[in-house]
């Protein structure tokens, strides 16, 4: 349960409810800035009179922000964002799901009514909720009505009002997208992505806008994972560019990208700049050994894919997303997927070594010959043409190579039983293989028809008969095998 469904929420704010147009928002002259004394004292002292009376003595830190959009820009920006002394592990501290003490919860409100350019969400679940919005505006959620802290809050010169919710309850970009979780398969793929490149880029986002960088090889990838922010969103990019002056030359003409460059000695740098700051960063990367640029505008340069960190139990409690590139939407559809299911697609292609590859809404499958048809084939072309479709059984959903093969055979009756019936019978029929120790005799009456093996020791013919494709020879079935789907026949004992 979040702030979302708390049932208590109240606007806080130093603003006379007079002054505000009819959109709510403030219309008077008052300055919208923190006055960095009195009146932030004041609303310090009715966010912890709230949480007092919510029974609340520490915050949860979520979706936390730094700089760019983050800063609403009314104040200079500060150094460390605001947060210089509250975390001893520096900026990273500062991550989704860190549980600071009330005192802590206190300076980070402070860090926002100064528009320091911190910014996150404080909540404690089902209990309790804090954001800071534009204009010194304040939100408070909570479980209990909390009549002392409304009495506190007035009495400070604040003004209090009940709303249905907080403008700023966190709302998921898409709330039907399943967000890929940094899980065991994820862990897997990256290894085999490493492995196949040699060297690939993670970038590692602690809170929105803040990125560290890691260049993997298959000797650092679990260091690297050991040591990255908790619920840090990921996304791994193809290796940098060794050659510098190609990297330059992916530069725009002009829109907001991000520069990342490794130094000779391995550190690995990057910053957001648009076409007015491009020379200043140029002149940074003499020395750099590899340097890539990727474009900050939706959509125009992706990930190989993404992930977000679980909890260490396993649980993905982040509830940010990223922007999610086509690897990741199958890895999306591969999770409806279960063994034994059946789809439907078209066929979209058959492969000169005989794979027959089938589209199940957007994800290319694909169907090997034995599980074409229980009958025997020479080619797929036998059995399925491209733009056929066809119904099919899930053999199995490979999440790490994002394979899932088909079984077109599965969904047809086996007639091998009905061929077992038949044992004890004589028939007549062509020769259609012939080989060292023995020949095959198809025993129905069809192109596809199902053959058995005489063995040479059961061939009925003196030394100077020879044997040719397409000779008739008359058999009794011996024996059908349905585990490995073999047919025994005799020419012998075909008389008896």
């Amino acid at each position: 349960m979040g702030s979302d469904v708390l049932p208590y929420v109240y606007q806080v704010t130093k603003y006379d409810p007079a002054d505000r147009d009819q959109h709510g928002h403030y219309a008077g002259s008052e300055d919208t800035t923190s006055d960095h004394g009195p009146v932030e004292t004041a609303y310090l002292q009715a966010v912890a009179a709230f949480a007092e009376d919510s029974g609340v003595d520490q915050l949860a830190i979520r979706e936390p922000q730094l700089g760019g959009f983050a800063h609403f820009g009314l104040e200079p920006p500060v150094d460390g964002y605001g947060l210089a002394g509250l975390f001893p592990a520096g900026p990273a501290g500062f991550h989704d799901g860190a549980l600071v003490p009330i005192g802590v919860g206190l300076e980070l409100v402070r860090a926002m009514l100064r528009d320091n350019g911190a910014w996150c969400r404080l909540e404690a679940e089902g209990e309790f909720a804090v954001h800071v919005g534009w204009d010194q505006y304040l939100y408070v959620s909570s479980g209990r009505p909390c009549e002392a802290a409304l009495t506190c809050t007035r009495a400070l010169g604040l003004f209090t009002q009940r709303l249905d919710a907080s403008p700023y309850d966190f709302v998921p970009d898409d709330p039907a997208y399943v967000q890929r979780p940094a899980d065991a398969d994820f862990w897997a793929r990256l290894g085999g992505t490493v492995s196949a490149r040699r060297a690939t880029f993670l970038q590692e986002t602690f809170a929105l806008n803040a990125s560290r960088w890691h260049r993997l090889s298959r000797d650092n990838i679990e260091t690297v994972r050991s040591q990255l922010t908790p619920r840090a969103q990921l996304a791994v990019w193809p290796d940098l560019l060794t050659d510098v002056d190609t990297a330059v030359a992916a530069l725009p003409d002009e829109g907001l990208v991000e520069i990342i460059w490794e130094k000779e000695d391995g550190q690995i740098t990057s910053t957001v700049v648009d076409e007015t700051q491009f020379e200043d960063v140029l002149s940074q990367l003499a020395g750099a050994s590899a340097a890539g640029v990727i474009s900050m505008y939706a959509g125009e340069d992706l990930p190989l894919f993404t992930a977000v960190l679980p909890d260490s139990d396993g649980v993905l409690r982040a509830r940010w997303q990223t922007e999610p590139t086509p690897d990741d939407r199958n890895w999306a559809f591969l999770k409806t997927l279960r063994r034994g299911q059946i789809v439907t697609g078209t066929v979209t292609s058959i492969a000169s070594f005989g794979v027959t590859f089938v589209d199940i809404g957007g994800f290319t499958a694909m169907i090997n010959i034995p599980e074409l048809s229980w009958r025997p084939i020479n080619h797929p072309s036998d059995v399925v043409s491209v733009g056929q479709q066809v119904t099919a059984e899930v053999l199995d959903v490979d999440m790490v190579r994002e394979r899932v093969p088909l079984s077109l055979r599965a969904v047809q009756d086996d007639p091998w039983p009905q061929v077992a019936q038949r044992t004890g019978q004589v028939v007549t029929g062509p020769v259609t293989t012939i080989v060292p120790f023995g020949v095959f005799v198809r025993i129905e009456d069809r192109e596809d028809g199902f053959e058995g093996l005489v063995h040479t020791d059961e061939l009925d013919q003196s030394p100077q008969d020879v044997i040719e494709v397409g000779d008739a020879l008359t058999v009794k079935i011996m024996d059908v095998d349905l585990v490995r789907r073999r047919i025994s026949l005799s020419q012998r004992q075909a008389g008896r």
